[in-house]
Formats: structure tokens, sequence, C-alpha cells
């Protein structure tokens, strides 16, 4: 019921536009580094600081435009500047929306803008993961990942298990050197191409995390379910994978005290930290995802 009454939220412009009227403060700010590039290297900085690796991502505005996808192109390349210019590029990645490139605007467009970005990832010794949407953008994701992987190798994507096709997209990136994000999955979709009990989903993800734990890639396991984080430091001992053979990603302001207890385990904890004015369809998403994690009280996390 939750999950239905957040993603219809989400996609909601005027209420959207409502909400980031307003500035970044209190509930939002838990999850939400600030409006500006400045704020997502001051919280990098941070976590950094605390023994995280970090992925910033940029939130755009909604509807994307052919000048918003430049706009969004322009700022992700100043953010990696940023990130080289203060240390923090090899403890940080950047995140990327294909969409807010004008994934759905001109295809080759938004390659090349993706092709811009990962090159000055490389050149500030950072890398780029492909961040899921919503099933009808994944044959174009991994149409442009292909591209991209032929001159940047690092590229990640990530992949959703609740979509019934992602067990056979693992299977084709669990090669090496491949990193694959997988998450449970935030996005509103029809039975046809997606699980819709969380019994079912949660099946689907450890079916997933089995066939990339087993293959030659590097896994990127996104949750803070506490079963799966069990499930998966188990499947990393049966494969034997080395604490830097795989990590976890956690969101920030979500469950902080199972980042730190991961990371001093010796394991690799990557926390996803956005930043931007356009906050409010993310935090819906969160929302919908992991209504009890994002609504427990900070004094809980």
């Amino acid at each position: 019921m939750l999950r239905s009454v957040f993603l219809a939220a989400a996609s909601s412009t005027r209420l959207g536009r409502l909400m980031t009227s307003a500035p970044i403060s209190g509930f939002v700010g838990r999850f939400v580094a600030g409006p500006e590039t400045e704020d997502a290297l001051r919280v990098a900085r941070r976590l950094a600081d605390d023994g995280l690796t970090v992925t910033v991502e940029h939130l755009s505005e909604e509807p994307v435009t052919a000048e918003r996808a430049v706009d969004t192109r322009d700022e992700y390349v100043r953010l990696l500047s940023r990130l080289a210019g203060v240390g923090l590029a090899p403890a940080a990645e950047v995140s990327l929306k294909l969409s807010a490139l004008g994934q759905q605007i001109d295809e080759k467009l938004t390659a090349e803008y993706a092709r811009t970005i990962c090159a000055a990832a490389a050149q500030a010794g950072a890398a780029v993961t492909l961040d899921a949407e919503d099933h009808t953008t994944t044959d174009s994701a991994l149409e442009i990942l292909a591209e991209l992987r032929k001159d940047f190798p690092a590229t990640g994507v990530a992949l959703q298990a609740h979509l019934r096709r992602t067990e056979s997209d693992c299977r084709e990136l669990a090669t090496a050197g491949s990193r694959v994000r997988l998450c449970k999955g935030a996005y509103a979709e029809p039975e046809s191409v997606a699980f819709q009990s969380a019994l079912d989903v949660d099946k689907a993800f450890v079916r997933c995390l089995n066939i990339l734990m087993s293959g030659e890639g590097y896994p990127m396991v996104a949750t803070h379910d506490p079963r799966l984080i069990a499930i998966a430091e188990d499947r990393a001992r049966w494969f034997d994978r080395s604490s830097d053979e795989f990590e976890f990603q956690l969101l920030y302001g979500v469950r902080p005290e199972e980042q730190a207890r991961l990371a001093a385990g010796g394991g690799v904890v990557r926390v996803y930290l956005p930043y931007g004015a356009q906050w409010y369809g993310y935090l819906m998403r969160r929302l919908a995802e992991s209504p009890a994690g994002v609504l427990r009280p900070a004094w809980q996390s």
C-alpha cells in the first residue's frame, strides 16, 4: 500500500515542484547532501574520513529537455574535476542516470554525453556507474554500456532484481572486470516484466547474487536488507571472494550503523550520495523501496 502511494507521489511533477521550492533541511537533509556541488564534496569528505567510499549522483530536473541534458553533462564534468581537485577521486565514483542526459530525446547524443563524462572520470581517476531506471530504458542502457566499455572498461551498471530479465543480464555481465550493482528495484513495473511480491523479489535477488558472485566480475551489492546482506557475506565466503573483490552499497542516511559495521569488518562499503535541488522524486522512490528504513527516526538509524 505505502509503496504504491509513494511511487504515485514520485511521478507528480506538480507536487515535486512545490516540495523542492523549499530549502533542503531537516528530514530531507538526512538523505540528500544538499543542493550544490560543494555540499556533495563536504559530505563525501566526511564519509571518506570514516573509511567509506562514495558514489555521487547529481539529481537533475524533470522533465528533461535538450538544454537540461547539456547542463547535467557539464555538472558531472565539474563534479569529477572537483573530486579530483580535493583528493576524493580514489574514494569516489559517480552514478549517472542516462535519462538525465536525454535518453528519451536522442540516444546518440546521450551516448556522446555519457562518453564525455566517462572521459572526465578517467582523467580524475574515478569511475562511472550507469544507474537503473524503468524497464523501458534497459536495452538502450546496456547498448550504451557496451559502447562505453570499449574505451572505459571500468564503467559499471546497475541491474534491478525485480525485473524478470535480470538473471539473464547478470549472466551476460558477470565477466572479468565487469562492475555490476545489484539492487531490488524502485520503479513501479507491470507483472509481465517484473516480480510483484517482496518474497519473489528477494528470491530473484539471491539468484542474481549467486550468478554475480560465482562469475569473474565485481559485484556491488546494493541493499539494506539484513537477510540479504548476510546472504551476500555467506556467498562471498562460499565463492572464495576476498573483501576487495566485491562491495556493499547503501544509501546515504539509511542504516549508517550497518555501514560502519561492514566497513569495520574490512569490507568495501560505498555510500550512494545524492545532491541537487531536485531531490523530490529520488526521495519518494526510496520511500517506496524501503519505507521502514527511510522513515526510521534519526536516533534509530
